[in-house]
């Protein structure tokens, strides 16, 4: 057992966020507190009700981050 704490989340696009939304989920029922930051291109980090969701600045768009890829 422990008490619920604090959390602070940088992940990465791709199947490394995928599978960490399931954690978070988790983490979140059982009292965590969750900020996740990420850039302002990301594609696949989304906003979800369970941590508070930060961007920060980068110099590739969205659009052009998808091209690239």
């Amino acid at each position: 057992p422990a008490a619920a704490g604090q959390l602070l989340v940088i992940p990465m696009e791709g199947s490394h966020w995928l599978s960490m939304k399931e954690v978070l989920a988790r983490l979140s029922k059982r009292g965590h507190e969750i900020v996740v930051i990420a850039p302002g291109s990301k594609m696949l980090i989304d906003f979800l009700s369970i941590y508070e969701l930060k961007m920060y600045p980068v110099l590739l768009r969205k659009r052009e981050l998808q091209q690239l890829i």
